[in-house]
């Protein structure tokens, strides 16, 4: 049995280990297995999907906010004695945003997804997503659209899908020029949705206003990395999924994973 997050587990360890039975991912996505080479060899490569459905959707509006209102520079700004010693009583170094009656596009509506998407909902906001697989909890929540759609619609978009061929770099120079001026870009899904040098020259000309982001191409992000120096930018350390609550969850799961697999019923199987 393996267990791994970010250590990739390429075709070439299945040919060379060939004791390995059970791979257990720590993590909801799968990237760093190759599933179909496990498949061919009668692996099971099971996930753990639900662990932080709330905290992740929680982070991303979080960012978003964050965004609106630069809290923490205001606070700061206090701090400093800057709103004391201001000539007027009203004092704010940003333009506020108020995101009730702006639309929300989420890309990739499954459970997390629909996470940030009910919160978004309950501050007033247009909720549209795009998924390949619509289902009926999520037309409660938001109108399903193309993608095509989304870009055009979109005050804000939120990546909650998974890193695919089909997926990858879908952030990218001419994805953007479909977009709003001026829209809000979210990533806490994974970094390389996102062509970063394309995103930071957007932010740098003003099409993209500002991005949230807690999942860079690599990790930990590299110096060279060019939204680091990109305009309105927010950048965190991957940290959506780490509540206390989220990693007691994962681990529970990890357990039921390998336990269901053991009694010859194995569950959360992504390459069945």
């Amino acid at each position: 049995m393996v267990y791994t997050n970010k250590t990739p587990l390429p075709r070439e360890v299945f040919d060379a280990c060939s004791s390995i039975r059970f791979v257990g991912v720590l993590a909801t996505g799968y990237n760093v297995v190759d599933v179909a080479a496990a498949k061919e060899k009668g692996i099971p490569v099971s996930n753990i999907p639900t662990y932080g459905t709330a905290a992740v959707g929680q982070f991303a509006i979080a960012m978003l906010l964050e965004i609106c209102h630069h809290v923490a520079h205001h606070s700061d700004a206090v701090h400093e004695g800057r709103w004391e010693n201001n000539a007027d009583w009203c004092f704010w170094d940003y333009p506020l945003i108020e995101l009730a009656g702006k639309t929300m596009g989420v890309i990739g509506f499954g459970r997390i997804g629909q996470a940030t998407g009910r919160i978004a909902k309950a501050l007033d906001m247009q909720v549209i997503a795009n998924d390949e697989y619509p289902n009926k909890s999520g037309e409660e929540i938001a109108e399903y659209v193309t993608v095509e759609e989304l870009y055009a619609r979109a005050d804000v978009i939120a990546l909650h899908c998974p890193l695919f061929p089909s997926t990858e770099g879908m952030i990218n120079r001419e994805s953007i020029a479909k977009m709003k001026d001026g829209v809000i870009i979210l990533n806490n899904s994974r970094g390389p949705l996102i062509v970063e040098q394309d995103l930071a020259d957007a932010l740098n000309t003003g099409k993209v206003y500002a991005a949230g982001l807690d999942v860079v191409s690599t990790e930990p992000i590299k110096g060279n990395n060019p939204l680091l120096k990109a305009k309105n930018c927010i950048i965190t350390p991957h940290i959506s999924w780490a509540p206390k609550e989220s990693r007691s969850r994962l681990m529970n799961i990890a357990v039921d994973n390998l336990k269901a697999f053991t009694d010859g019923s194995p569950v959360n199987v992504v390459n069945p």
